[in-house]
């Protein structure tokens, strides 16, 4: 197995064409992210096209992630670029207009969301430019005046940042509706919903959802400090998280990051949730051949505090070296993971029988250094909880359907690697075997755990423990053999 933590890689201008798609998912892409604060529903779906061309050049299972761009706080239009010292003061009011000096150091802009300006106090910090420019409220009213703490340049559009204002904004713009009905449509995986602040955001995302009849899994990204407040509800009402730094770190003060990346990443653990660490991972690669040090122990730290999946962003969608930041981390990841602390088992409380299953098969593995784990799900939650142990060898899944198939390339550790029509415990086992065996993915020497739930298909029902040692491999491939008279279901051979 190449690694268990997986990358997530942002498609751009730099990587779109279908021979750099392929060789990015060669060099270990599980998912590719669309970033819809950028570019057309017509766009994304050429895109969408190419990246199955290339998964299916490989031979391999990717997911898609759509990233829903939310209700971004920007200023308005600035002829060209302005700068502004220290003691400068910025004014907004809530009439739009284009921004203009009334005089000398006394600068007048508007917001994109003007109902804003009603819920600031004085004392609290606007930031301007992913933070580059910091301001302190002076006076509210009709008239908002902040004044400038740092010297800096603002030119149109810029982003805003209000690090200790709750501010109520509803989750969902009439942009991202209109792009969640294209993402439903069009069958995206997961969709990572921006600026969350409460449970009750996922909950409106998730009822749009599913009144385009969708079933996309949905990532809370955590990028506001109220969201951090509201985590526990947050990652309850979510299908994962994302660990958006760079917002993030504009919301709480920059030396918090570390630390709420590891409580993040450690609730969703917990959870048995997918968890994202994204922004900056390897930056310099957009421009230079070779990441910094920096950004090397940062990829190895996140994958050691846990995380599910590493994320690139300019890196890959806008970068020179897109491939090559992809072997970067592939590499990183590999190298690091021979230090690992796999096998977590008194770090998490059992929630449910399913736990208490898949904790057994996993210590059990362990025991027995079984070549592999054979998770039988129905919907993923069976790996999903397996994963959550770290077990050292992979956890092979076999599922129903190449959408669940899609869903678990986002999970730790978690190889969607059969795909099956049979619905009898010992019908799957014969085809696992067979097909394993005939594609170098099993071992006929070798120990494996397999977990399953009977009745087969019902999600949640995962009740039996199963060792399969060389003489039952030697019976289930015999009697595979046997019965290949007929042709394999559609599917079945073409796996990750």
């Amino acid at each position: 197995m190449k690694k268990h933590t997986k990358i997530l890689a942002t498609v751009g201008p730099a990587c779109e064409d279908v021979d750099t798609l392929e060789q990015m998912i060669r060099a270990g892409v599980n998912v590719f992210r669309l970033n819809f604060s950028h570019g057309t529903h017509d766009y994304h779906e050429a895109n969408l096209k190419r990246i199955y061309e290339a998964a299916g050049r490989c031979g391999l299972i990717v997911g898609v992630l759509q990233d829903i761009s939310g209700p971004k706080v920007r200023i308005g239009l600035i002829d060209g670029i302005v700068t502004l010292s220290p003691g400068d003061r910025i004014e907004f009011t809530a009439e739009e207009s284009d921004g203009v000096f009334i005089e000398p150091g006394r600068l007048r802009l508007s917001l994109n969301h003007p109902e804003l300006l009603a819920k600031v106090k004085q004392g609290e910090a606007i930031y301007f430019a992913d933070g580059s420019l910091r301001t302190t409220v002076v006076a509210t009213g009709d008239t908002v005046v902040c004044e400038v703490q740092n010297s800096g340049q603002l030119s149109s559009r810029k982003g805003v940042n209000f690090p200790h204002t709750s501010l109520g904004l509803e989750v969902l713009t009439a942009k991202d509706r209109e792009d969640i009905a294209w993402g439903v449509k069009n069958g995206v995986d997961f969709m990572a919903i921006s600026f969350v602040q409460t449970a009750k955001d996922m909950e409106d995302v998730r009822a749009e959802v599913e009144r385009h009849n969708g079933k996309a899994q949905l990532i809370a990204k955590i990028e506001k400090f109220d969201a951090v407040e509201n985590i526990d509800a947050i990652l309850e009402a979510s299908d994962g998280l994302m660990v958006a730094r760079g917002d993030l770190g504009i919301e709480v003060p920059f030396y918090k990051v570390p630390t709420l990346q590891k409580m993040l990443i450690r609730k969703a653990n917990e959870k048995s949730k997918p968890v994202i660490t994204a922004t900056q991972m390897l930056l310099s690669m957009t421009q230079a051949e070779r990441a910094t040090r920096a950004e090397i122990s940062d990829v190895a730290n996140a994958v050691l505090d846990g995380t599910d999946c590493v994320m690139l962003s300019e890196e890959s969608a806008v970068g020179a070296y897109p491939v090559k930041a992809v072997e970067t981390m592939t590499e990183t990841i590999r190298e690091t993971e021979k230090i690992y602390p796999y096998h977590k088992f008194a770090q998490f409380e059992c929630f449910d029988e399913m736990d208490v299953i898949d904790e057994s098969a996993v210590l059990l593995s362990q025991k027995i250094d079984a070549e592999a784990i054979i998770a039988l799900t129905a919907s993923g939650q069976s790996a999903k909880k397996l994963a959550r142990y770290r077990p050292e060898n992979p956890i092979l899944a076999v599922m129903h359907s190449d959408r669940v198939a899609r869903l678990l390339t986002l999970v730790w550790g978690v190889v969607p690697a059969f795909l099956t029509r049979t619905t009898s415990v010992d019908k799957m086992l014969i085809e696992v075997v067979q097909s394993g065996l005939a594609r170098q993915v099993l071992n006929r020497h070798a120990m494996y755990i397999v977990t399953a739930g009977d009745p087969i298909g019902v999600p949640g029902t995962t009740n039996a423990i199963r060792i399969l040692r060389e003489n039952e491999m030697e019976y289930f491939a015999s009697a595979a053999l046997k019965k290949r008279s007929k042709k394999m279901p559609e599917g079945a051979a073409t796996l990750f």
